[in-house]
């Protein structure tokens, strides 16, 4: 049968990628000789330090060839910027080349394309940009620094009214395949044996609507390799990528009444689904990156492998072979998106079921439905054969 996404969809206009935010200030920077500098000003002033993790490699005659400019969070954010650096730092230093990050004052469009110049004038040659907050910046930028090369993760460069996509030859963006992450988080979470699965996401953007329809199909594929009839999914957007009192209220209750694990999908909300699980020893799903880390109820976690695409693009940089121009997907194919299996707390779901329908989906032997051709619009026909779906407004 048919079911319809009729989930809060007001915000499935817009085009834009999901990525976890946080605060911060200052542009961070650091040397090897410069260490026991910073060890003593932590001393003097051990928030300052705090606020300004510095962190970076010593700089060539040229200054910092390798730059990654965060959004406000920071380096070890467990999120996209953390996964940038990972990527950066593992080229940089396996190759001897000089590199450094700069963090911006502000979340602003201004804040990010004047820390991007920051990073130019201290060397930079190519400069990576995790998250679709700087989908603008390098829309400017990309024309302002036409020397430099950049990497945009989990975005394209646009103008700010929305009214033009461009990417010139110096720009590499990267997108991931979200619905097969999704996919995978799915078909192990019901061969782990649950049967009550939950779907939380955020803003209704494209990159959760992905997740979100992957993650059904996933839930259905197990079902049907398992003989297992009546899977139950509670679906929602909360409209927000906001840790709130109501979307943990409304996790409890799915909690309550049953639901046994819920993907929390969309930044913060993740923290509000894990804060709810908590209270009722119940599971949870984590988002983008390994989220194990940041609670005991997370058993596994839908991830784009933020560092595997930032090493290869850094890589092709320097190999001469750079894909700017054009937009870069990552998928099961080039190893961009998959599950944490090493941290995971699956009990049954084994490594090797793992492998094998990792190796399915790189085949092709699921034909997993896009959600239109656009990828915008949730409300286009999902085919399901076990699965009840209650969207909840």
């Amino acid at each position: 049968m048919k079911r319809r996404l009729l989930a809060v969809l007001m915000a499935a206009a817009m085009t834009t990628g999901l990525t976890a935010c946080g605060g911060g200030g200052g542009t961070a920077e650091t040397t090897a000789a410069g260490a026991a500098e910073t060890t003593e000003a932590a001393a003097e002033t051990t928030t300052a330090a705090a606020q300004e993790t510095k962190t970076a490699s010593e700089p060539s005659d040229g200054g910092f060839e390798l730059a990654l400019v965060t959004d406000l969070g920071t380096i070890d954010d467990k999120s996209f910027n953390q996964g940038a650096w990972e990527g950066l730092t593992k080229y940089a230093e396996e190759n001897n080349i000089s590199y450094k990050y700069y963090q911006p004052q502000e979340g602003t469009t201004d804040s990010y394309l004047e820390t991007i110049g920051l990073a130019v004038e201290g060397g930079a040659k190519l400069v990576v940009c995790p998250g679709y907050l700087f989908e603008e910046p390098v829309y400017l930028a990309q024309d302002q620094f036409a020397d430099t090369h950049f990497i945009l993760l989990d975005g394209e460069p646009h103008s700010g009214d929305y009214s033009e996509y461009r990417t010139n030859d110096n720009v590499m963006p990267i997108l991931f395949q979200e619905d097969q992450a999704g996919f995978l988080a799915g078909y192990a979470a019901v061969k782990e044996g649950y049967t009550k699965l939950g779907f939380m996401g955020g803003m209704a953007v494209p990159a959760v609507i992905r997740f979100g329809y992957g993650f059904i199909e996933g839930a259905e594929a197990a079902a049907a390799e398992l003989g297992v009839d009546g899977l139950e999914v509670m679906y929602n957007y909360t409209g927000a990528f906001a840790a709130t009192p109501e979307a943990q209220s409304m996790a409890a209750s799915w909690y309550q009444n049953g639901t046994e694990v819920i993907f929390g999908c969309g930044g913060a909300v993740g923290n509000s689904v894990m804060a709810a699980a908590q209270e009722k020893g119940a599971k949870v799903i984590g988002v983008d990156v390994d989220q194990s880390f940041e609670s005991e109820t997370v058993i596994t976690s839908a991830m784009k492998l933020l560092s595997n695409s930032v090493y290869d693009g850094v890589k092709a940089f320097y190999d001469g072979s750079f894909p700017g121009g054009k937009t870069s997907v990552f998928t099961v194919e080039n190893e961009g998106v998959g599950l944490p299996m090493e941290t995971s707390k699956f009990e049954t779901f084994t490594q090797a079921d793992y492998d094998a329908v990792y190796a399915k989906l790189v085949a092709g032997e699921f034909e997993l439905v896009q959600p239109s051709a656009d990828n915008i619009d949730p409300t286009v026909d999902l085919t399901v054969s076990a699965t009840t779906i209650n969207y909840v407004e």
